[in-house]
């Protein structure tokens, strides 16, 4: 999970949140441990996160 909150920018225990409440595509579950597809993190940190908003403004 460190991997994909880096590839997103955002703290670990977002992504986490962001999976519990359904908001990110591509989640598997294998047992007790969670899987996010590569295809689905690459598509969805496009406009996604606080250094897209700061792009906006300059």
């Amino acid at each position: 999970m460190d991997e994909a909150a880096g590839l997103l920018r955002v703290n670990r225990k977002t992504l986490y949140e962001s999976i519990r409440l359904g908001q990110m595509p591509g989640v598997v579950r294998v047992g007790k441990a969670l899987r996010i597809r590569r295809a689905s993190l690459v598509g969805s940190s496009s406009g996604k996160g606080r250094d897209s908003d700061d792009r906006k403004r300059r």
